[in-house]
């Protein structure tokens, strides 16, 4: 259960790691852009234009022309009004949970959602509810229950931000989810959800990370992808996994970002992302219009590889449909022992991939998680399935 940190480098198909070289299965940089040259040249240009830091908390003298030209060109790509920049995916979700609700209010979470999520939930001070992995009958009956008992002032507690502001408005109900999931790789229904959302009034907040630069056709996301953009209410995405860079964004009406610009404390008392940063994101948005082969790649890899892992039967059933293809790809081992022990394995044949243990997964569901790259040649998958099937069957539970 141990964890250390082990230095590897550079970014790529190919990692160092003890003077070894290894296939990269570990990583979230799904397109391969985290080394791209047009990226590397963006973010060197801004350091020489703007400096190396922001320099300042972008509501005092830290907001750049950069800034806003990146929000305008994301929320187009997200098909949104608005959009706003914040350090990190985590500091995103955080920003707009503790913003938007507060005690009196009701977050209903799925139960494999990000840790973010889960931490800006708890933190708003609202009632947090939990509904088991896609069961939307149950996230029905907890928003029922809430708007049946819901009344009386919103904010409880005068030491609120908000208190005494906005006291006497309603009580809000949201529905907070990851759109793919980070440890299964499934996805969320999001048409039943958005449909959950208009019937009892509720705020829909979607989780974007590993969806962004991956699905749709254009990239934008799971959204995108099931035509459902117009239908939910805030998206977070990041730019630290297929856009290659770093920094969290979030997308929605014009009211709802100006209110998180005026109360998000995870955004007021920050310093604002740097300049390179921000240029690197704007590229990797040029690379992902120009170069949509690296999604139609990585797709193609992640449903070879399920089929062949079909085949071989470590493939996990969760128990519900599979409606996409993503880049991450679980090997359940069961026990702690067995997931470290499976990955050591890999690595002794050369490939990179971690062992998921809890609290990140539940006990008993240990695994290796495999995150595919479209930069990944043919043979690192053969290499990988021979690896897998020369695991002993009685160690490795699919």
């Amino acid at each position: 259960m141990w964890r250390d940190l082990r230095p590897s480098e550079p970014q790529g198909r190919l990692v160092r790691r003890a003077n070894r070289l290894l296939v990269n299965l570990a990583g979230n940089d799904y397109l391969g852009l985290a080394n791209h040259p047009r990226l590397q040249e963006a973010a060197i240009e801004a350091v020489r234009r703007f400096g190396v830091g922001a320099g300042a908390s972008r509501l005092t003298a830290g907001d750049l022309p950069l800034h806003q030209q990146l929000e305008q060109r994301f929320a187009s790509f997200k098909h949104s009004e608005a959009a706003l920049l914040c350090p990190t995916g985590y500091m995103a979700n955080l920003a707009v949970l503790t913003t938007l609700a507060g005690p009196g209010d009701l977050i209903c979470v799925d139960k494999l959602n990000h840790a973010s999520l889960i931490d800006g939930a708890r933190f708003s001070g609202a009632t947090v509810r939990v509904y088991p992995h896609g069961n939307l009958a149950k996230l029905e009956r907890l928003l029922d229950r809430h708007r049946h008992a819901e009344g009386g002032r919103r904010f409880d507690d005068p030491d609120h931000p908000e208190a005494g502001d906005v006291s006497d408005r309603a009580p809000r109900r949201f529905i907070v989810t990851d759109t793919v999931f980070s440890m299964d790789g499934d996805t969320a229904d999001l048409p039943a959800l958005c449909d959950i959302a208009d019937e009892q009034g509720a705020i829909l907040v979607v989780d974007e990370a590993h969806a962004t630069g991956v699905l749709g056709p254009n990239g934008s996301g799971l959204a995108e992808m099931m035509a459902v953009s117009d239908r939910i209410d805030i998206t977070v995405s990041t730019a630290s996994k297929a856009l290659g860079g770093l920094g969290g964004l979030i997308t929605a009406d014009r009211c709802v970002i100006d209110t998180i610009i005026n109360r998000g404390r995870c955004f007021i008392y920050t310093t604002a992302p740097p300049p390179a940063q921000v240029a690197a994101i704007n590229t990797a948005l040029d690379v992902l219009g120009k170069e949509p082969w690296r999604r139609t790649r990585l797709l193609d890899l992640a449903g070879t590889l399920r089929e062949r892992l079909d085949k071989l039967g470590l493939f996990p059933d969760h128990g519900h449909e599979r409606r996409v293809v993503t880049p991450i790809v679980p090997v359940i081992a069961g026990s702690a022992t067995a997931a470290v022990s499976l990955s050591e394995h890999l690595e002794r044949r050369g490939l990179l991939v971690p062992a998921i243990r809890p609290p990140t997964v539940a006990p008993g569901s240990c695994r290796v998680r495999i995150s595919l790259r479209a930069d990944l040649e043919e043979g690192d998958l053969d290499r990988l399935l021979d690896a897998l099937g020369a695991w002993p069957r009685d160690v490795v539970t699919p």
